[in-house]
């Protein structure tokens, strides 16, 4: 499918290919919609931060060994392995009142982890990934309902890409930032919005972030392999820690609650999960290889690359194989790239103006009108249809 690569001189670090980049762009352009009509803004924060800021956030007492380090202009320098510090530096630019609240910052952060050599493993353990970050400041009030479309959302994305999953909280580690107290309300919350939900989920002791319980989300693909992907986790360490304040009814400052986001978790595991969840073979609207058509010969090439040029305007990926191998020969090179639908044309097509379909299981819709085509194409990429239309 020739979606990503690795190389020696990069261990753990993944070159994205040109089919890999338009399934990432498809993914992250309608989950950025998705975030939109939710009450999401977008930010974007810089991927080296000075070392003072991840004292002050305690990742540097608490995280330092998964660190990447460097120095500009004498000073020490750190590659951020989360997004959350720089997003608190956002909310902190400006006074907010309770008004404002809740705020939503949604971020698609690269960060960088180190991880051991023998824990690498493809698209689900690497040493940078981009994650697709959200930082929720809210009241203590909004907590829950905040809660619940996290979880909605996390359910309109897994149950897209016809995934299940189970959920965990994970609770407070060893190493923790802050007080018990606030960890034990913190863990409440969040055990309470599952409860009323009437969700089923099982406790994770002790593997909670080490500055708050987390709701985890584990992706079960179809070959009933589990992978973690989604996160929620509630947070007061953070805007204690940078003085987040916003302005009550009484005109009195107060700290907000943070949550902290990512459903997509790792856009680079959430695409591994689903390349293995499909077996290559992926729903029309988010394939690289959307249709293909082969001309019987050289003779109908302009009709081949003339009805390439109509589908290409009505939002398609097409390929049109001009090669000199026998049509069957290419049939097999498009069903082994996974390709959504393959048009053999030939004189009967050309005269006719009609088509057949071929679908990548092997089946045939013949005498298919252009017009029905792209019609039924529109309906299975816009409803994003697990399964094919002809």
């Amino acid at each position: 499918m020739n979606l990503f690569s690795f190389h020696e001189e990069a261990p753990g670090f993944p070159f994205f290919k040109e089919n890999g980049m338009i399934l990432r762009h498809e993914l992250l352009n309608w989950w950025t919609d998705v975030l939109a009509e939710n009450g999401y803004g977008e930010i974007q924060t810089p991927l080296i931060m000075n070392e003072e800021l991840w004292h002050r956030s305690g990742h540097w007492d608490h995280y330092k060994e998964n660190m990447y380090f460097t120095k500009i202009d004498g000073e020490n320098y750190a590659v951020k392995p989360m997004n959350c510090p720089g997003s608190v530096l956002v909310y902190g630019e400006e006074p907010h009142s309770y008004r404002d609240l809740p705020i939503r910052l949604a971020e698609y952060g690269q960060v960088h982890r180190h991880e051991l050599s023998g824990a690498l493993h493809g698209l689900f353990r690497v040493r940078t990934f981009t994650q697709d970050d959200a930082h929720v400041y809210c009241l203590p009030s909004q907590v829950k309902d905040e809660v619940f479309k996290m979880i909605d959302l996390a359910d309109l994305l897994y149950s897209t890409f016809g995934f299940k999953y189970k959920i965990e909280l994970s609770t407070r580690p060893d190493d923790f930032m802050g007080k018990i107290e606030e960890w034990d309300f913190a863990e409440k919350a969040l055990e309470d919005a599952l409860k009323e939900r009437g969700i089923d989920y099982q406790i994770n002791p002790k593997d909670g972030a080490f500055y708050g319980p987390k709701i985890d989300f584990h992706l079960e693909d179809a070959a009933k392999r589990t992978w973690q992907c989604g996160t929620i986790q509630l947070d007061f360490q953070l805007p204690q820690n940078f003085d987040l304040t916003y302005i009550d009814e009484n005109g009195e400052k107060k700290r907000p609650v943070m949550l902290h986001r990512a459903l997509l978790g790792s856009v680079e595991r959430f695409i591994g999960s689903v390349t293995e969840q499909f077996a290559g073979r992926f729903p029309l609207w988010i394939n690289p290889k959307q249709v293909a058509i082969i001309p019987v010969s050289d003779k109908f090439a302009d009709f081949a690359d003339d009805l390439a040029e109509k589908i290409k305007k009505a939002g398609y990926r097409v390929d049109v194989d001009h090669r000199s191998e026998g049509v069957g020969y290419k049939i097999r090179q498009a069903q082994l790239m996974r390709t959504n639908y393959m048009l053999v044309v030939g004189e009967n097509e050309e005269k006719s103006g009609k088509l057949t379909v071929r679908n990548r299981d092997g089946e045939e819709t013949k005498d298919v009108s252009f017009e029905e085509f792209i019609e039924k194409l529109n309906q299975e990429r816009d409803s994003k249809a697990l399964e094919s239309i002809f």
